[in-house]
């Protein structure tokens, strides 16, 4: 039997690989529907982001359906009631970076609250 820290756990998880899906990644408004109005990203650029300017990228042009973003590692963990950690490495296109997301529960779901990515140079694990 699943527990309520696992389900919160696999419902972060799915919501973190819809934000990568190409489909959703077009679509402002999908994006909008997973990301916190508070949104805060440090991305592997070193440039830090909000919902906002996020949400003006949206185009797709950083994540293909010909080259989807691969996803491995991916764990997660409970770190208060309606927050979940979540930790992974992903590969674009060979741009590699282990990257950490906070998602919090909110009255419309699950929201991307946090996310950071560590940029990791080709020949490092």
């Amino acid at each position: 039997m699943i527990d309520e820290s696992e389900r919160a756990v696999r419902a972060a998880m799915d919501a973190e690989l819809l934000l990568l899906d190409p489909e959703v990644r077009a679509s402002p408004a999908r994006v909008s529907e997973l990301l916190d109005p508070e949104f805060t990203e440090f991305g592997a650029s070193g440039r830090r982001w909000d919902a906002e300017s996020v949400l003006t990228v949206t185009s797709g042009a950083t994540v293909s359906p010909e080259s989807p973003v691969e996803v491995t590692e991916m764990t997660g963990v409970v770190l208060a009631p309606g927050i979940v950690h979540l930790t992974y490495f992903a590969d674009n296109r060979g741009r590699r970076a282990w990257r950490s997301s906070l998602w919090r529960l909110t009255g419309t779901g699950w929201r991307l609250y946090f996310h950071q990515a560590t940029p990791v140079p080709s020949g490092i694990a």
